[in-house]
Formats: C-alpha cells, sequence, structure tokens
C-alpha cells in the first residue's frame, strides 16, 4: 500500500536522469519487488521523503542503498544511519564492496574512516552531534537514510531519531526504513508535518512464508491447522494432544516419568505430523536437551537456525552443552578451515588474554558448526559469528535478542527456548511486537522456500498464548522523546528558547499526545452540550434547584467522608488492639466463626509481612488465629487467666482443660459488659455539622417542591457527567504542549545553574561546556568539570572516577561490595555523589526525570586496567564478561574524548588525554574498529 502525507511545501526536485534506476537495477541479479519499485522511483523523484515499513528480510536496505547510489551519481552525499555500530560496521563492509572505499566512509564512536565521503555510514549519534556542532560535513548532503527508524521507541536512546529528523535541512531527502508497525500511517503523517511530502509505503507480506510450530518433548508439531469451516487458523489439535500426553508423564516439575520412551521415526517435514528423535533415557529433563533440539532440527532439514535465549550465561551454556555431547554439525575438513580463519582474525590479540576471553571453547563450537552471540562478547568474536553464519559455514546460534536489531543473519528457523525475558527491571512476557521481530529472521530470501519458528513446550506454557503472538501483527510505534539537558543548549544556542520550544511541538511524542487527546476533546465538548441539557431538566420554578442539589451533595460526602474516618480508625484501633494482647487475656470475640469467649495462647505483634494475628483458644477448646476481618473494632482483654505450665495446643486433653477452665470462670455478663465500655464515641463535630446542613436543606425553598426527587436524579446525572468532564479536561491539559514544557523547566534550571544566562534566553560560557557533552549523566558531567572535582586526579584514577558515569549493573545488587583503589578516588567519588544528590533535588522540584546515580562498581578494575593491568587480573573475581569489558572500556573513552574536547583546562585535557591513551592498550585497542 501507499500513502501520501503533506504539511510543508514539497522540495524542488532533483535533476535525476531516469537511466540511474534502471542502471542501479543492473547491479543486482534478482528482480525487485513491487514495494520496492514504488519506493525507489520516490526517492529517485526526489520530491518528496520516503517512509518504508516491511517485515524483517525483505529487502528494504535496498532503498537506502539506492539513496547512496544517487549520491555517488548526481555529486551530492547520502549519511546511511544505523541504531547500533555493529549494523554500522556491516553496512560500511556491503558498501564498500559495491562501490569501493575511497567513496564510503565510516563513523562512529570508535571509527572514523574517509569522513569526508560522498557515502558515509554513521550511527545516528553521529549525525545527531554533527548537527549540533553546525559541521561542514553536512555541506552537500542531499539524501539522509535512517534504517531501523523504528528504533525511536527505544526509552534509552530513541529520542535521538526525532531530533535528528526534526533538525535537517529542509532541503534533505528523508529515506527511512523501519520494520512492520501497526501504526505506519500515524508514523507517515507525522513525517508529512516535519518533513514535507511524504510518500509512505507498508509491505506486510513477507518474501518467504513463515510456519508456526511448537516442540513438545522430541516432536516438532506445527502450532496451526486451516479450519475448514472459516479462513481462520486454530490450534492442531495434534499438538493440544501431544502436550497433554507430555504433561502426564512428568511431574510438576517437569521431569519426565518415563524418560525412555519410544525412539520414533525419522523423516521429511510435512504440514501437521511430528518429528519424533531420541531421548536420552534416565535424565531428568523439562523436554529435550539443546542439543537434541538441535538434533531434531537436523534430522528435520530444519538448519540453519537461531536460538533465542535470553540470557548470555544461557547461550554460552548451549555451546559448551553441544560440545559435551559432541555434537558436530559441518565437515571436520570445512571446521579445520574455519579455525585457521578465527586464528587469522584474532592474531591481533594476546596470547595471555584467550583464555579470559573464552577463545577455546568459541574456536572449538565453531568448528564443529555453531556459537553463541551476544553482548558480552569480544565484538570480534560476533563478528566472526555473523560473517560465518551469513555465509552459511555454521549451522546453529544461540543468541539473545540483540540480535533482532538489524544485523543480518537469516536462518532457515529461529527457536524460541522462553516468551519470558528479563527487560532490564523485572521478568515479562513477551510482547507480539518483539516475537514478530525475533521470529522474522525465518527463511532466507532466495534460498529457502519457507521459514519455521519453533517454540519449545515446557510444562505450564498454555499453547494458546503461544498462538496468540504469533497470529497478532501489533507492533505500535511510540515516541520515547524526551529533552535532555544537552538538547537544550544547543537548541538554544542555535535557534533561540521561543523558536526552539516552537521546534519541540514538532516531536513525534507531541505529536502522539495531540492525537491522543483529539478524541477525548471530542468528548469534552459533547458532554458540556448534555450538561446543558441536565440544566435545564432540574430547573424549579421554586428556587435555585443547583444550590439546594449541592447542598445534597455536601450533606451526603460528609457522611461518607465520617464512615470512611471512623472505618479507617476502627482498622487501625484493631490493629492496635491485636498487638497489645498477651497470653492468657480472655476477650470476647464479637461474630463469625470465632464467636464467643476465647483465651489467648500466643501472641503475635505482625511486622512487615502484616497486622498482629495472636493464637487464640475458643470456649470449645478450638485453636485458631485471630484475625481483624474478625473483628468489627478494637479488642481488649477484660480479665485473665493463668495458662497451665507445660500447656501444649496440640495436645487435646490440655485444650480441652483450659476451655473449660475458661467457662468456669468468666461470670455471665462480663464481656457484654466490657464491649459496651470499647462502644465508640460519638463524633460530636461531624454530628453538627450534618444538623446544620439538615437545617439549611429544610429551610430551602426547593424542599417544598414536589417535583423534588425528580429534580435531584436529574442533578445527581449532571454532577457525575461534571465530574466525569473535569477529569477529561485535566487530562487535556496534561497532554497538551507536554514536550514543550518539559523543555521549560528544563531551561529554567539551568538557568539556576547557570548555564543559560537568567532569563534563560542565552547560553553562558558554562553552557557552552555541556553543549559538547552527549552522555545520559550530561549534566552531571558539567557540574564536576565546572566544580573541578577531577582536577587533582592522576590519568588511571580519573579513569576510575568517569567509568561510575558509563556503568550500570544488569541487576541490582550485581557484583557485591564496590572496591575503590585509592583516597583520591573515594574523595572524588563521594564529592560527586553530593552533587548528584543536590542535582537529583532540584531536578525533582522541577518535575524532571533526575539523573541516574553513579554506579563506581567497576572503578577498581578501570584503574588497574588504565594502570597496566593484565586482563585475566582485571577481570578476576568479576561478573563483568570480557566483552562487556571491552565495551564499557569503548564507553568510557568515548565520553572521556567529550570531556577532553568541553575542558578549557590544560591540565584536566593532559590528564584525560593520558587516560584515554591508558584505555586503549591491548583487546581495547585492538578491536577500537568493531
Amino acid at each position: 500500500m501507499s500513502s501520501s502525507a503533506t504539511s510543508q511545501p514539497s522540495r524542488a526536485p532533483r535533476r535525476i536522469d531516469g537511466s540511474h534506476l534502471r542502471r542501479f537495477a543492473d547491479g543486482y541479479d534478482f528482480p525487485f519487488d513491487d514495494f520496492q519499485r514504488q519506493a525507489l522511483v520516490a526517492v529517485q523523484e526526489g520530491r518528496r521523503s520516503v517512509l518504508v515499513a516491511a517485515p524483517t528480510g525483505s529487502g528494504k536496505t535496498l532503498v537506502g542503498e539506492f539513496a547512496a547510489y544517487l549520491a555517488l551519481q548526481t555529486g551530492t552525499k547520502t549519511f546511511y544511519t544505523t541504531p547500533i555500530k555493529a549494523l554500522s560496521n556491516q553496512k560500511y563492509a556491503d558498501l564498500v564492496a559495491r562501490h569501493g572505499a575511497d567513496k564510503v566512509g565510516l563513523l562512529t564512536g570508535d571509527s572514523s574512516i574517509n569522513g569526508e565521503a560522498p557515502v558515509v555510514v554513521m550511527t545516528t549519534e553521529v549525525l545527531r552531534n554533527m548537527i549540533y556542532a553546525g559541521s561542514d560535513t553536512l555541506r552537500g548532503l542531499g539524501y539522509v537514510v535512517m534504517d531501523e527508524v523504528h528504533y525511536l521507541a527505544d526509552r534509552f536512546r530513541g529520542a535521538v531519531w526525532e531530533e535528528v529528523i526534526i533538525q535537517l535541512p529542509d532541503d534533505v531527502q528523508l529515506v527511512s526504513l523501519s520494520a512492520t508497525v501497526s501504526n505506519a500511517e500515524e508514523f507517515g503523517e507525522w513525517l508529512g508535518t516535519v518533513r514535507g511530502d511524504t510518500e509512505l509505503i507498508v509491505e506486510e507480506t513477507r518474501p518467504v512464508p513463515l510456519w508456526q510450530h511448537m516442540m513438545v518433548g522430541p516432536s516438532i508439531l506445527d502450532l496451526f491447522v486451516d479450519d475448514e469451516n472459516s479462513d481462520r487458523l486454530r490450534l492442531n489439535p495434534e499438538l493440544l494432544q501431544r502436550i497433554s500426553q507430555f504433561d502426564a508423564k512428568t511431574d510438576r516439575h517437569g521431569r519426565r516419568e518415563d524418560a525412555g520412551g519410544p525412539k520414533g521415526r525419522r523423516g521429511n517435514q510435512r504440514r501437521g505430523r511430528a518429528h519424533d528423535g531420541p531421548v536420552r533415557s534416565g535424565r531428568p529433563s523439562r523436554g529435550p536437551s539443546r542439543a537434541e533440539v538441535i538434533d531434531a532440527l537436523d534430522r528435520a532439514g530444519l538448519l540453519p537456525a537461531i536460538t533465542f535465549i535470553f540470557s548470555r550465561a544461557g547461550c554460552d551454556a548451549a555451546v559448551t552443552q553441544l560440545l559435551s555431547w559432541g555434537t558436530r554439525l559441518i565437515p571436520a575438513a570445512e571446521g579445520e578451515r574455519i579455525r585457521q580463519l578465527v586464528q587469522e582474525r584474532v592474531s591481533y590479540l594476546p596470547e595471555e588474554d584467550l583464555g579470559v576471553l573464552g577463545y577455546w571453547d568459541f574456536v572449538e563450537g565453531l568448528g564443529r558448526g555453531f556459537a553463541a552471540h551476544h553482548a558480552g562478547m569480544l565484538p570480534t568474536f560476533r563478528e566472526i559469528v555473523e560473517e560465518l553464519f551469513t555465509e552459511g559455514r555454521i549451522k546453529a546460534v544461540f543468541a539473545t535478542e540483540t540480535l533482532a536489531l538489524g544485523i543480518n543473519m537469516p536462518a532457515r528457523t529461529v527457536v524460541l527456548e522462553r516468551l519470558v525475558k528479563y527487560n532490564g527491571e523485572t521478568h515479562a512476557d513477551i510482547t507480539p511486537g518483539e516475537y514478530t521481530q525475533l521470529t522474522g529472521r525465518a527463511g532466507r530470501r532466495g534460498i529457502d522456500y519457507e521459514g519455521h519458528a519453533v517454540v519449545l513446550y515446557n510444562r505450564g506454557l498454555d499453547p494458546h498464548e503461544v498462538g496468540g503472538l504469533a497470529s497478532t501483527r501489533t507492533y505500535p510505534l511510540r515516541s520515547s522523546f524526551v529533552p535532555t539537558s544537552n538538547m537544550a543548549v544547543n537548541l538554544v544556542d542555535q535557534v533561540g528558547r521561543p523558536a526552539a520550544r516552537e521546534l519541540l511541538l514538532q516531536s513525534f511524542a507531541q505529536f502522539q499526545a495531540d492525537t491522543s487527546v483529539v478524541g477525548v476533546g471530542t468528548a469534552v465538548r459533547r458532554n458540556e452540550e448534555a450538561l446543558e441539557g441536565y440544566t435545564e431538566a432540574m430547573r424549579c420554578h421554586l428556587g435555585d434547584f443547583a444550590q439546594y442539589a449541592a447542598l445534597r451533595r455536601e450533606l451526603s460526602d460528609l457522611q461518607k467522608a465520617a464512615v470512611r474516618r471512623r472505618a479507617a480508625s476502627r482498622r487501625a484501633e484493631t490493629a492496635v488492639s491485636l498487638e497489645a494482647l498477651k497470653p492468657g487475656d480472655v476477650v470476647q470475640v464479637p461474630s463469625g466463626r470465632r464467636q464467643g469467649l476465647a483465651i489467648v495462647i500466643q501472641a503475635n505483634v505482625g511486622g512487615r509481612r502484616g497486622s498482629a494475628e495472636p493464637m487464640i483458644l475458643t470456649q470449645d477448646a478450638q485453636v485458631r488465629r485471630l484475625e481483624d476481618s474478625d473483628l468489627d473494632g478494637p479488642i481488649a482483654a477484660f480479665t485473665t487467666l493463668p495458662i497451665p505450665k507445660g500447656f501444649h495446643s496440640r495436645n487435646p486433653k490440655a485444650r480441652r482443660d483450659l476451655a473449660a477452665t475458661l467457662r468456669a470462670k468468666v461470670p455471665e455478663g462480663m464481656a457484654e459488659r466490657a464491649a459496651k465500655a470499647n462502644a465508640p464515641e460519638p463524633d460530636e463535630q461531624t454530628q453538627a455539622d450534618v444538623e446544620r446542613l439538615r437545617r439549611r436543606l429544610h429551610d430551602h425553598p426547593c424542599d417544598r417542591c414536589e417535583h423534588r426527587e425528580e429534580h435531584a436524579r436529574w442533578a445527581e446525572r449532571w454532577w457525575r457527567l461534571r465530574r466525569e468532564t473535569d477529569g477529561l479536561q485535566r487530562k487535556v491539559s496534561g497532554r497538551t504542549q507536554t514536550v514543550a514544557a518539559t523543555f521549560d523547566r528544563i531551561c529554567d534550571l539551568l538557568a539556576e545553574l547557570g548555564y543559560l544566562t537568567p532569563d534563560g534566553e542565552k547560553v553562558t560560557d558554562e553552557g557552552r561546556v555541556l553543549q559538547r557533552i552527549y552522555a545520559e549523566k550530561d549534566l552531571l558531567v558539567a557540574e564536576c568539570l565546572r566544580q573541578d572535582v577531577w582536577r587533582r586526579l592522576d590519568p588511571p584514577s580519573l579513569v576510575a572516577v568517569v567509568s561510575s558515569l558509563i556503568h550500570q549493573a544488569r541487576r541490582e545488587g550485581e557484583g557485591g561490595s564496590v572496591k575503590v583503589p585509592n583516597d583520591q578516588v573515594a574523595e572524588a567519588l563521594e564529592h560527586m555523589n553530593r552533587l548528584w544528590g543536590e542535582l537529583h533535588d532540584r531536578q525533582l522540584g522541577k518535575r524532571l526525570t533526575p539523573t541516574g546515580e553513579p554506579d563506581s562498581g567497576i572503578a577498581w578494575m578501570m584503574h588497574r586496567w588504565a594502570s597496566g593491568g593484565r586482563l585475566e587480573l582485571v577481570l578476576r573475581d568479576s561478573e563483568l564478561s570480557a566483552g562487556d569489558f571491552v565495551r564499557r572500556c569503548k564507553q568510557l573513552v568515548d565520553l572521556m574524548d567529550q570531556i577532553h574536547d568541553a575542558s578549557s583546562d590544560p591540565q584536566m585535557r593532559r590528564t584525560t588525554r593520558a587516560g584515554i591513551d591508558a584505555v586503549l592498550r591491548g583487546v581495547v585497542a585492538a578491536d577500537r574498529l568493531d
């Protein structure tokens, strides 16, 4: 499908020869799909921007490659942006192979290669920084390709995409490539408002059909079968039967009761049929092992496969399990060639670091045709896996969900071990959108006739849940745009505060907020009309019925509030009274199953787990917990009885004897007199207010109207609708211009801190420093520079302290106690934490999301590394993987580069440069270009 969204005037068309498209097509050995041709024509016309939303693997990057081709043919520039460095590296290699290294450049936080080339691949942050800096590299820019543009929904980095889209010069043609999203029309409409005429092209058909399966025990079965009575799919009855049989043969922990079942048959896959394989006898299991899963896929002809495991440790463990099982998926000769390739690619690594990098299992797995792939690996290792898998030289990869971020690694089959993953805060079910993204890898265009998605069954997994995920294509794109301090000072400096405010009103976040209240505004107008009708219906000839109704409402609210107060007070008093009970206290339980006389035999003060629940013995010798639900108010002992020594509540005779003593020794009527004494005192003030309102109602002329109750019913409807309408109006006012309001509060804070002038209209010298800091904790970095928190540190100590601004533990409490290398580091961290606390309070006071707290969990490691320590010693006793460590080092170098450029102090600049050089050594320096 295609549509066009227009708000701004169309740009003048570039003079592009129509033969460019024909020559471009001649460079490919396959015919273009309809949606590709439509997008290519729109790009060639040059009058409009283009948004292509299509499934993973459908070939939408072809449209971005055409923009690069046009730049080379027309003497302009194309910037090809991606969300992650790995994808930038991959796309750079693709374009170099097609156009030559002299025509293509690469700019990431780590790499700067031929940055003035006519085609430059870069991460989106690099382009954002260029725009703010007014870089000369922007001259002659004709096209910007935003690959994986749906990444703007990312809550941590998504705002960068919107910053770029809003601020690109009007004459730059934008080519946006997105996964299929359910609100592509809305996104396209927004692009039309900020970029002018925009062609929307949506392709929902996968180029390779995808079959959905579940693996139950050793069997792979189809998830759906065609429903002869309708066009809809229904769950496979054979699958449901097999799950029932599997559950019957396993205990509640998923262990097989008959692990040595029938071996089954082998054969090619047929729709609706099972693929059986051996189950290793005698091994407790929640289903087949990872090695057995790979064996089953291999027999069914479903390799190569990607198995998504939402755990880095799980991915590494899968490789270990396959090695232990003896799995081999490729010929030994091919394995030897792969080993030689890997040895050449990692020859730059210090030999003493290979063990800590997990090299030996890595190369052994590759030599047998399988590997892990996750962010905790050394980037070079990931690149080798991507290259070998894409070339079809290895057959199985165990990956985390980061692989779904656009890296070109299609497979015949995708396996999902679980449908739950850790989202950084808690374990949550994956969404239909995430399921679609992950399974979208299945099916290699031009190689496979069909792709396959396999979900492993574990006891308790509902197949209907899997069916819902597999059949739902709802993946809405939601903006995560929020202004930052760095953004605020850059915008104020570039265009001034009023214009910056208007610019932010163009964000997709504000567009969605405004769109969301359109229906609410309509409801408000409709309600206001109805309120006028209600007002007329309750009109009374004797007086102002609205005033009379307000008095009735006030009286009703007063009485309800009094009831709520009494109830809350009674609950609190009841809880306190239960805590006060001691063994031997005799009480009267007023109602419920415990009604009657009882004696406390064990006290209980409650605590964090809940309210007090003392143990009592009733007059009929039953032992029970006395709960607040048994009482309608506080309870108090009206006498006490001694509990015999050696009394045990589990002894029936002891219970009967104590109950008999209770009945005999409590005089008749004593309990009732005590209950009356504990009756609540009346609220005299509330009673007086109630009487006053009742008199005013009685004196009001409308009280004598013969139609009073009919008018009152209309008044009640008016009141309910008024309350609903007021709530809707608050919703509208809360969403209108929310982004600009946040920007205003940030500017006010920056003016108070001195980064903007007191009127918030201009950037100060301190603000110039903040303009160069693009880190997540930008304002805290600027404050540390301004207050010379780091000036007296040596290079390793500076590295250690600054690392606390880029590190965040992957799990709460990860890493245990924090090691601090020296007193200077401890003092600087303490000073920095004080600054953070002050900023935190100021930001909360301005109703802003506060800056994240510094995390010094890797300070000791970074100090040791910058001091020349060996990698093995640095990582010893740490939960940080070698790949994570290298990535942290790169992030640290990136931030220290910013600090170096932002600081005007010569000593600080020298120390920062020395710290950067100290980090860039060994495996970190060798892997710099990855």
